[in-house]
């Protein structure tokens, strides 16, 4: 699992029925707030989403709203790859999420298109992982 953000923890510490909230979430939603969060480029934009996000968890939503589950990238991919697919569907979400991950935080275009491709490969061989 991975670890809570420090501003995103003192927001959930300032807000308890949020915090409780935040622990009734199953990891792969928790999971998806913190990408969603830390994957915001300016300090604003970071900001804005927590709030958003506790006020999604008051709200009961258990995920972030725009917060792509796959890529495009490698969804066309996938479909391009019918052992990649196979092994795709056989993931548990939270290998399904570190591979997501992976390709997400990729400094530029040219590299996350270079981590789909060795996703596929690393899929069609039957890894569970990057």
């Amino acid at each position: 699992m991975e670890r809570i953000p420090a501003d995103f923890q003192k927001a959930l510490t300032k807000n308890a029925k949020a915090k409780a909230l935040w622990k009734e979430l199953t990891d792969v939603s928790r999971r998806d707030f913190i990408s969603w969060i830390t994957s915001a480029k300016q300090a604003e934009t970071r900001k804005r989403r927590i709030s958003v996000a506790l006020d999604k968890l008051l709200s009961g939503k258990k995920r972030p709203c725009c917060y792509a589950v796959v890529p495009m990238n490698l969804y066309k991919a996938l479909d391009i790859s019918p052992k990649a697919k196979a092994q795709w569907k056989t993931l548990t979400p939270m290998n399904r999420r570190d591979f997501t991950d992976w390709i997400q935080e990729a400094e530029n275009s040219e590299i996350q298109r270079a981590r789909v491709e060795k996703a596929c490969i690393k899929l069609a061989a039957g890894k569970l992982r990057p």
